[in-house]
């Protein structure tokens, strides 16, 4: 059986995914992977195994101009990026990464290149090096459901898919979900019985 509070991890990322195609492409969550992969063990920080001078795995490198004069990311135009024109290409004496590696990208990753790219190939930091910055509160529709911040978030996501929320669960039901998620136990009678009692706003 699968707890309320894994339930609920469940639903949020299923409409995350739902709505990742409508979501701007995150570089360090979605793109840097993907070189990390795929393209620094000839294009990364190893001097000594890099090819054509040519680095990703910095922002510099990324947006070099190679030696004939043309750019390898180029911020909005992946037609004009050598980095898509290669990871694109089908001929096997043009296509990165080359089948000598052993690596080969999917169509979906080319594609969510093309995407970050063509969104204007926006370099960030790896988020470990990045100062945590609180969200604003999302608006809603339904102002009076949420009982604390992370309801909003919640229910902002619920609302964009034309989901609303379920009614609120009976007493017994809420301390038999509280006492499995944290101890993965149900609730002693005496538990039970004491938070029925309770009307307090804290309860």
């Amino acid at each position: 059986m699968i707890r309320f509070g894994t339930a609920v991890l469940v639903l949020i990322a299923a409409l995350r995914w739902s709505s990742a195609a409508d979501q701007p492409v995150n570089f360090s969550r979605q793109i840097r992977p993907i070189f990390s992969e795929n393209c620094f063990a000839c294009h990364g920080p190893d001097e000594g195994q890099r090819k054509a001078k040519l680095r990703l795995d910095t922002q510099e490198g990324a947006f070099a101009v190679n030696k004939e004069g043309k750019s390898i990311i180029k911020s909005g135009e992946s037609k004009n990026s050598e980095l898509y024109k290669h990871i694109s290409s089908e001929d096997p004496d043009e296509i990165m990464p080359p089948a000598k590696s052993g690596k080969k990208l999917t169509s979906a990753q080319v594609d969510l290149i093309k995407r970050w790219i063509d969104e204007g190939a926006k370099w960030e930091t790896h988020r470990a090096f990045q100062k945590p910055v609180r969200p604003q509160l999302p608006t809603v529709k339904d102002s009076s459901w949420p009982k604390n911040e992370i309801d909003r978030f919640v229910l902002k996501k619920l609302e964009d898919e034309n989901l609303s929320p379920s009614p609120e669960a009976d007493k017994a039901t809420l301390v038999r979900r509280a006492t499995l998620d944290l101890t993965g136990l149900p609730p002693t009678i005496d538990e039970v019985d004491a938070f029925l009692a309770d009307n307090s706003t804290g309860a």
